[in-house]
């Protein structure tokens, strides 16, 4: 029998015996090749020229699942290589050279890998085919399957695949080279040496790295770079240190509690975990470490996800929507100090105009000449390219004080937009509900409406005091919550806006104009281009992401946002799961090879206890305590650090994004689900397999 057919005999084998790695090596590989084919779809690229920053975030993930990965084969190799040292010790004292053997092994390992890829290849164009059709939906374009393969994207995971395994394998094969027969036999005996050696210094060190994780914790939550650095640094000594010293903490609790030691089966169970943190404490505070990056990219993903969902339903009501500052106000008409002077009606005049066929094309070539002169070039745009359903153009005005700002400022997260509360006439803010398509909103006479973003309804209905508007006293009227856009700084007010009665604005100075309209149909790419390219012009300068401008001036269009929103959830949600996937899978793995490992002694152990009497069901209930408490060590503390983590990061999104606890709990619960359903899936394998194996009859 030849090296190779030897070396292929060990490689079906080493499949079955460790299934779960070589599944784990399985779905890695599709991963890869799935994320590395959306690098190079140029079908994705050009939906959108966000998306030209896609390949540059999953080259920067892949790079941290190549050393993930590499991490998981080098540390399963050497684990195989400690536990057939003796096999391979024989093949040497039966004449082979060290160099064969080494070879041997080399090659066994290698052809594990290669059937690991070329399984993973197809699988990672299914999963590749569900992305794109993921993506694709996103952007409300239309999808068809398709067999095409990238032969780029072949290429590269070949080449990631190739460096993981001859970096994870040229150290076990230097290592067998240099080991002598003696070595190589008892070399499974050997067990990692402990980094901190028992005694009370390692007990100090445990209550250390105990106060360590909670003060880390607590920095975490401030909003201090700094702080969060040294936080971090806290949180990683905190996990080596309490896995470091694991084994000393337990004996020296039963130690002070001799009753608790010989309760049921709690010398069985922590004797034998303690036993293995002697040996892998290294390797669990790595899981754990991993296991909380897991959760916070999980978590952040998520919370990503509501944040582009909330831009893109509550930045703009409209289709089209263009902001700017006022060059001219209301005031200007009572500078003659005449009671008698009518403010500027030409807004009025063309809301009315607009309001009265809201489901009709208007002409917008009849109403240039009453529009303000800064829209004029983006309405003679939009009277020759966009077909629209309704349009509007009307006026934000200064409030005489801050009265209701500074009431929001004291019982709820809130930016401070304006020196003034915003204000909007009546018969505008009736127009836009009809345009919008919302319900007729009455205002009785003498009193005032808040329309304001959802997360502040319920503390404006409990707002009851009056506001003078035009020196007149109005009393609270209705609070209303529909999207409005009040998102932008010169939107229908920030937050919220308070609408009074028509005469009341009579003198009061305009603080922003605004233009919306509602298209016959979405906008198109090109569309959007030549307004921005209009916005351009009139603003002097370039526009941001979602057509935010720098100047006096702001332009935005639902599209646009929606396909913004769109490429960020592709760049940054997709590369967040892929590295939270990744990870969950390698830690898992490490931890399930090693408890099957342990099958032969557990079969040993159980056999022994069950010869003195010990019955099956207690049994069971043994070995189901020992794995909870083994899969649950490295899990738990990330858990303790990587949600309170979590909810003051999404505290620091801008207010109104998350729509309260329940929302933001729901969030984190279901970023903690996924983790655990996945982890589920490890642990039941575990416990099905160790079942079988070691309480067989």
């Amino acid at each position: 029998m030849t090296l190779f057919n030897i070396s292929l005999r060990n490689a079906r084998r080493q499949a079955g015996d460790y299934l779960v790695y070589f599944v784990t090596v399985v779905l890695s590989a599709a991963l890869i090749h799935a994320f590395n084919g959306l690098v190079f779809s140029q079908e994705l690229l050009a939906l959108s020229s966000f998306m030209e920053s896609l390949p540059v975030f999953i080259i920067m993930t892949s790079i941290l699942v190549i050393c993930v990965m590499g991490w998981l084969i080098h540390y399963v190799t050497s684990f195989l290589l400690s536990r057939r040292s003796r096999e391979l010790g024989t093949y040497i004292l039966i004449g082979l050279e060290n160099n064969q053997v080494a070879r041997l092994f080399f090659l066994e390992n290698l052809i594990a890998g290669a059937a690991a890829l070329l399984l993973g290849l197809p699988l990672g164009g299914m999963i590749f085919q569900m992305m794109r059709a993921v993506i694709l939906s996103l952007f409300h374009a239309p999808y068809t399957f398709s067999l095409a393969l990238s032969p780029r994207a072949l290429g590269l995971t070949f080449v990631y695949f190739t460096v993981i395994y001859l970096m994870a394998l040229s150290r076990s094969r230097k290592r067998i080279r240099k080991l002598k027969i003696h070595d190589l036999i008892y070399f499974e005996k050997k067990n990692e040496k402990a980094a901190v050696k028992q005694g009370r210094n390692r007990r100090k060190l445990f209550l250390a790295a105990i106060l360590s994780g909670i003060a880390g914790t607590f920095l975490l939550l401030t909003r201090n770079m700094p702080l969060i650095i040294l936080g971090t640094a806290c949180v990683v000594f905190f996990l080596y240190g309490f896995f470091l010293c694991f084994s000393s903490g337990v004996p020296a609790y039963f130690e002070k509690r001799p009753g608790k030691k010989y309760v049921s089966n709690t010398l069985l169970v922590f004797r034998g975990l303690s036993a293995k943190m002697t040996t892998m404490g290294l390797t669990m505070a790595a899981i754990s470490l991993l296991f909380t990056v897991t959760l916070v990219s999980e978590g952040t993903g998520m919370l990503f996800s509501t944040l582009f969902q909330n831009r893109v339903e509550g930045s703009t009501c409209f289709d089209i929507f263009i902001g700017t500052e006022a060059l001219l106000t209301n005031a200007n008409t009572a500078a003659s100090g005449s009671s008698e002077s009518e403010p500027d009606n030409s807004a009025a005049e063309f809301s009315a105009g607009a309001a009265s066929f809201p489901h009709s094309i208007p002409n917008p070539e009849t109403r240039l000449e009453s529009a303000a002169p800064e829209f004029r070039p983006y309405l003679e745009y939009i009277r020759d390219e966009i077909p629209l359903l309704a349009s509007m153009q009307y006026d934000i005005y200064q409030g005489e004080n801050l009265q209701v700002t500074d009431y929001i400022n004291e019982n709820e997260e809130y930016y401070t937009y304006y020196n003034y509360d915003p204000l909007m006439a009546y018969s505008d803010y009736a127009a836009l509900r009809k345009m919008l398509g919302y319900s007729e909103a009455l205002l009785e006479p003498g009193h005032y409406i808040v329309h304001c973003m959802p997360y502040l309804g319920s503390l404006m209905k409990s707002y009851e005091q009056p506001v003078t508007a035009g020196g007149t006293q109005l009393q609270p009227g209705g609070v209303y919550t529909e999207h409005f856009t009040q998102k932008l700084w010169d939107g229908n007010g920030r937050g919220f806006i308070l609408v009074v009665p028509d005469v009341c604005l009579r003198f009061r100075p305009v603080s922003h104009k605004i233009y919306g309209a509602m298209a016959l149909r979405p906008l198109t790419l090109e569309q959007d281009d030549r307004l921005s390219a209009i916005h351009e012009q009139q603003s002097g300068g370039k526009t941001g992401l979602t057509y935010y401008s720098t100047g006096s001036s702001t332009l935005m269009t639902r599209s646009s946002l929606a396909r913004e929103c769109a490429s960020m959830s592709a760049c940054t949600i997709f590369p967040l799961y892929y590295l939270a996937l990744i990870l969950t899978m390698a830690s898992a793995t490490i931890l399930t090879v090693q408890q099957l490992d342990e099958s032969a002694r557990y079969r040993r152990q159980f056999g022994l206890l069950g010869k003195l009497g010990m019955d099956r069901a207690e049994m069971t209930r043994a070995l189901h305590r020992q794995l909870a408490i083994y899969y649950a060590m490295p899990a738990l503390p990330p858990l303790l650090i990587s949600l309170p983590l979590l909810w003051t990061m999404a505290h620091a999104f801008e207010p109104g994004t998350i729509d309260g606890p329940g929302q933001l709990m729901g969030i984190l619960g279901t970023a903690v689900g996924l983790f655990f359903l996945i982890y589920f899936v490890y642990i039941l394998m575990a416990v099905s397999s160790l079942k079988k194996n070691v309480l067989a009859e």
